[in-house]
């Protein structure tokens, strides 16, 4: 197969009638997966899509997008995956700034839409892409300003998606199950690209419910699934009962955050299913590091670079830093981004002599896994003192009634400034701030202990499922 594009074909001609793809309303077969690409091809022609255009697609997680995806790239054309949950005014920044040629949606928004009985009636052949082509233009979160338009390249797809097959040990027999948002380059990459590349095949679930996940997978009986922290934390905060049957699910992948190695344990031991975590960007194309599947599995750790990709710690001088230093996580490989969408001074900055500057500060331990210390954005300096939240959250984890924790700095008069931390008790636990305050006295130094922590029912959240430490701040600078 020369080019990703290929993959409805290629597969249709090898086993038409096998399995492909499937969500709440629709099953396809591989025929059927290339017959609707091919018609929503078409109609994206008649709409005047060509090659190096822009599509827009605004839908929830379906069967659709993931057409939409392939008949974009089978005319060349890239696409931008829109979250359908944003404001207008935000989907109209993405739509604008992406110079989306068309938009494709559901009904009600100024799109167009792909009704099933016009795509039988638009089939038709078209031009054959191009390897040069760009493949997606994934919007970052926009935790520093208006969201950056991350340009992927199909040879990033291919690169990416090689690495991640090696590495799950991917192939035929793979069945995923997909519950992170398609306007990531995790669901995308991890869940639907990856196993249907490697043969296998992809169910796309609706609208997360954490009381209905595991029968779901008896249902559906997938065989991996990919998540964030938050939906793990969702997970084990369910009510005892009796173990569901897991026994299709050979491993769970994380990613998206940093999980704390107390919420891997009671995850494992509860649902017996061992968690592979992982740490990538989007400007990576998704991963870059991935605890072994087959080998040890290090919590507290992201694992060890994938295959094809250096990884390295990199001092404020831009020397590398040794073994066991700290500094800031650095990635070279043919995964690593084009750059970022009309702003050449951003990408200057991040992509440096082809080394991608995470922004992370980590450090590869005794065996080569790479730990994660914090962001670089996210440390606070109290008193002079440089202080991590992630060392803060860890020790709170540590305490059995805490069922997530998140630190952010907040600006102090005399100290300039100091950690405050927010605590989702965990179901039925009670637990009192001045318990919280003497469990951290006694896992930290003195400068590291809280200057205070707020109890909360729950964190908030950007749309990838990361808590948003930037709506903390802003709510602790307004008490």
């Amino acid at each position: 197969m020369r080019h990703i594009a290929e993959l409805p074909e290629v597969r249709a001609a090898a086993d038409p009638h096998g399995p492909c793809i499937a969500d709440d309303t629709v099953t396809l077969s591989n025929a059927q997966f290339h017959a609707r690409v091919d018609a929503a091809a078409s109609v994206l022609h008649r709409e005047g899509v060509r090659s190096d255009d822009v599509v827009a697609v605004v839908l929830p997680n379906r069967v659709d997008l993931v057409v939409a995806l392939f008949a974009a790239w089978r005319l060349g054309a890239a696409v931008t995956p829109v979250n359908p949950g944003l404001t207008d005014d935000d989907i109209r920044y993405q739509v604008e700034d992406s110079g989306a040629a068309v938009v494709l949606g559901e009904s009600g928004r100024p799109a167009i839409t792909l009704d099933i009985t016009e795509l039988a009636e638009h089939a038709g052949p078209v031009a054959a892409a191009s390897s040069d082509d760009l493949a997606l233009i994934i919007y970052t979160s926009g935790t520093t300003g208006r969201p950056k338009g991350v340009l992927l390249g199909h040879e990033n797809l291919a690169a990416m998606c090689a690495m991640i097959i090696d590495s799950l040990g991917l192939n035929e027999t793979d069945h995923s199950l997909l519950i992170l948002p398609l306007f990531h380059v995790n669901g995308i990459v991890v869940s639907v690209l990856s196993p249907l590349l490697a043969g296998g095949r992809t169910t796309i679930a609706g609208k997360f419910s954490a009381s209905g996940f595991f029968g779901t997978v008896e249902r559906v009986r997938p065989t991996y699934f990919s998540a964030v922290p938050a939906i793990y934390a969702m997970l084990v905060a369910q009510p005892d009962g009796p173990r569901p049957d897991n026994s299709s699910l050979r491993l769970a992948i994380c990613g998206a955050a940093p999980m704390p190695a107390e919420l891997i344990a009671r995850f494992e031991q509860r649902f017996g299913v061992p968690i592979v975590e992982g740490y990538g960007l989007s400007e990576g194309t998704c991963a870059s590091t991935l605890n072994p599947v087959a080998g040890q599995r290090k919590p507290g750790t992201v694992g060890i670079p994938l295959p094809g990709q250096t990884v390295a710690i990199m001092d404020v001088g831009g020397a590398l830093s040794a073994p066991g230093e700290p500094g800031e996580v650095v990635i070279r490989g043919a995964n690593v981004m084009r750059g970022y969408l009309g702003r050449p001074t951003e990408t200057a900055k991040t992509v440096v002599d082809g080394w991608l500057h995470t922004g992370d500060v980590g450090y590869f331990d005794a065996d080569g896994y790479l730990v994660l210390v914090d962001r670089i954005k996210d440390m606070i300096i109290r008193a002079g003192e440089n202080l991590y939240p992630k060392e803060i959250e860890n020790a709170l984890y540590r305490h059995p009634a805490v069922h997530e924790a998140a630190v952010v700095g907040v600006p102090d008069a005399v100290l300039g400034e100091v950690p405050v931390a927010h605590v989702v008790p965990a179901p039925q636990a009670t637990v009192t701030v001045e318990e919280l305050i003497e469990h951290c006295r006694v896992e930290l130094a003195a400068f590291k202990v809280p200057a205070a922590i707020v109890l909360t029912a729950e964190m908030p959240r950007n749309p990838v499922g990361k808590i948003d430490k930037k709506q903390l701040r802003l709510s602790a600078a307004r008490t």
